[in-house]
């Protein structure tokens, strides 16, 4: 059980599509807007270890062309991301930009993530803790994800607000906003050439 909680730990806390958006929309846009994103984030990634459980994630994982669409799909939607990040400008713009990401958002990006699959699908088809009890080990490893999941995306997005609160000029700030959206840019770039160079 150590090896699984380390494990979940170390995935999650790694900057990723998840946590690294989560910090970029409560940089640019607050708490409000950065909790209803992660709140959709948090549903999103338990409709994606459902899929692993119920055996759907391996079909997707496994099939190259609909791997292939995923990574296309969730790249394009992290470039969106990264654009209304980098767009939402210094402090007097934020409530003058375009709606900030939401509930519906974060849990897009989850269902397209082909990370948030492979991850999941680690998780829960590795690290057997109890091995005749199948459906209790599914039911705790639930819990203990979740238990550090959501401490995490808000440890995350709590970074984010911080520098918002910061009181920054506002170019420092469209600066801070446009670094936000490069780093997504980043996974984008390292996504694309994990799934096209396998490296």
């Amino acid at each position: 059980m150590i090896a699984f909680l380390t494990a979940v730990f170390f995935l999650l806390i790694t900057p990723g599509p998840g946590v690294l958006s989560a910090a970029g929309v409560g940089t640019a846009f607050g708490f409000q807007a950065g909790a209803r994103y992660i709140t959709g984030l948090f549903i999103g990634t338990n409709l994606v270890a459902l899929a692993v459980v119920t055996g759907l994630a391996g079909l997707i994982v496994a099939n190259p062309m609909i791997r292939t669409i995923l990574a296309a799909l969730s790249a394009a939607y992290l470039l969106y991301l990264a654009y209304k990040i980098a767009t939402a400008g210094g402090k007097i713009a934020i409530h003058a930009a375009s709606r900030a990401p939401g509930i519906r958002d974060g849990i897009l990006l989850q269902a397209i993530n082909p990370k948030a699959y492979v991850v999941n699908t680690a998780l829960f088809s590795g690290f057997v803790i109890w091995p005749n009890m199948l459906s209790a080990e599914i039911a705790a490893k639930f819990l203990m994800v979740n238990a550090i999941w959501i401490p995490i995306h808000f440890f995350w997005l709590w970074i984010g607000i911080s520098i918002r609160r910061l009181d920054l000029a506002d170019k420092v700030q469209k600066r801070i906003n446009f670094a936000m959206a490069a780093a997504l840019v980043i996974v984008v770039v390292l996504a694309i050439r994990s799934v096209y160079l396998g490296a």
